[in-house]
């Protein structure tokens, strides 16, 4: 597939053991993959090494510029081993939940994984188990290592399943010591983009950049919003993170159902206005998993996401663990690209630059960039960057001008493939803005994109060789 057939919203597609296979993956790209998403709560460290390695081999084979996102697993909480056939638990009788026993022997010692459970609930919260299959509230709690719950909605417990505390405030770290061995090994490979699960605060998102930092690593950090503590915190959550990714799994057991919807379209748009890019995720195409077709509320799932304006749409069982992995990224992309077509304005998309910022002066020029591009008819807005900043301007504004990118630092062309209608090109001369601006149109000819005639926006910093935020624009008539 060329480039310029692409759609402007992105896909990530989940490596899993129906997709990590080099041809399949190849395959993936070619139907339309443009971030691969590497879940740290499965596989081991030698096979993420081995995956990472073939979606460099397939870059280099295709000159694709295919992203990598690590995403750590996060304080998953969970409960113990159950009895073969799983454990009934019927409404209004007690159980109890306690931190030494791994084994259930009765209900009166069903293991939880949170060794802080006891100090953290308080009585008249609910608790959720499988995927809030089973509700629990707390009856009373010794404070230590044993809470007595009382069941709201019954069910049959299986072993391992996970735990949501919703209504509790958790004193859990949101890096684990899982998580940190984990950030070990990704701090030493080629990533993009590394997801942090279960954010509550900005502050954490803070600490995880402050260790990244301290290794030196360019990877920038996607805050994932799945507690109600992170709904509550969210502009200042999105203020600290590098994109935000709307973990609808989770956040549905946290939240009730109803609200998602709502919260989606808020999140997105708080993200536009910051100019973070944004993910939705989890359950899109869900019955791809077994089914060679999506349902037709999945089809509908999909292209909401486009018109209530995401950067990105993500795939997870679908092609980790799916009888159909590409069957489900080319459905993706056609439901991806029809909806666009029903865009016929950007205007409702388009934020106006805040005047508190402290890149003000740079965001009015790529907002006048993206207006003035309209004005005269461009076909492209074309920007040079270092730290991507350029790009998450332009792309907030949601131009209908395409937006090619040029960037010295290697590692930023794919980073950037998560952007919306962001594509990439190397380019690494110091020379003269109109030198520059000249090469960057031969390339764009060279390429097809751009042809004789055609108006392009030029945007950059001057001088050009300080490589500091945008700070002019040039329309141009190609030659």
């Amino acid at each position: 597939m060329k480039i310029e057939d692409r759609q402007s919203t992105k896909l990530i597609s989940t490596l899993g053991p129906a997709s990590q296979g080099y041809d399949v993956m190849r395959e993936l790209i070619y139907s339309g993959v443009d971030m691969f998403r590497f879940n740290f709560s499965h596989g081991d460290h030698s096979t993420h090494q081995e995956n990472i390695q073939k979606v460099l081999g397939i870059n280099k084979e295709l000159g694709t510029h295919v992203g990598i996102i690590a995403d750590l697993q996060g304080p998953k909480l969970r409960v113990g081993k159950m009895p073969e056939g799983g454990l009934q638990l019927v409404e209004g009788e007690t159980v109890t939940f306690v931190n030494w026993e791994r084994e259930v022997v009765d209900k009166d010692t069903i293991y939880m994984s949170y060794e802080r459970f006891a100090a953290d609930v308080h009585p008249g919260e609910k608790i959720l188990l499988d995927d809030g299959k089973i509700i629990l509230q707390v009856q009373q709690t010794n404070g230590k290592d044993s809470v007595q719950l009382k069941v709201l909605a019954g069910g049959v417990l299986h072993s391992n399943k996970g735990v949501n505390l919703p209504e509790t405030r958790v004193s859990l770290p949101c890096l684990t010591a899982k998580d940190l061995e984990d950030l070990d090994f990704i701090l030493r490979q080629p990533v993009n983009w590394i997801a942090l699960s279960f954010v509550r605060s900005p502050q954490d998102i803070l600490d995880l950049k402050e260790r990244i930092a301290a290794k030196r690593h360019p990877a920038k950090v996607i805050a994932k919003i799945e507690k109600s503590e992170a709904v509550a915190a969210l502009d200042e959550i999105i203020e600290a993170a590098d994109a935000v990714m709307i973990a609808r799994g989770d956040l549905g057991i946290e939240f009730p159902l109803e609200r998602l919807p709502a919260l989606q379209k808020e999140i997105i748009r708080k993200c536009r206005d910051k100019a973070r890019p944004v993910i939705v995720a989890t359950q899109m195409m869900e019955s791809m998993i077994s089914n060679p077709t999506p349902t037709r509320a999945e089809v509908t799932d999909v292209a909401n996401a486009v018109l209530d304006g995401a950067d990105t749409v993500m795939l997870s069982g679908e092609t980790a663990i799916g009888k159909y992995p590409v069957e489900v990224v080319r459905a993706v992309n056609r439901i991806l690209t029809e909806a666009e077509k029903y865009i016929t304005s950007f205007e409702q998309y388009r934020p106006y630059p805040d005047q508190s910022s402290p890149t003000f002066l740079s965001d009015v020029i790529c907002y006048s960039a993206v207006k003035t591009a309209e004005d005269i008819g461009a076909k492209a807005i074309i920007g040079m960057t270092v730290s991507g900043y350029t790009a998450f301007s332009v792309s907030s504004y949601r131009p209908e001008a395409k937006i090619y990118i040029f960037s010295a630092e290697r590692h930023m062309l794919a980073t950037l493939n998560l952007v919306w209608g962001v594509r990439c090109f190397f380019y690494d001369k110091l020379t003269t803005t109109d030198e520059t601006f000249e090469d960057v149109q031969n390339i764009l000819k060279g390429e097809k994109l751009i042809q004789k005639g055609d108006v392009i926006i030029n945007t950059a910093s001057m001088p050009i060789y300080q490589r500091q935020r945008t700070n002019m624009l040039k329309a141009t008539v190609v030659d």
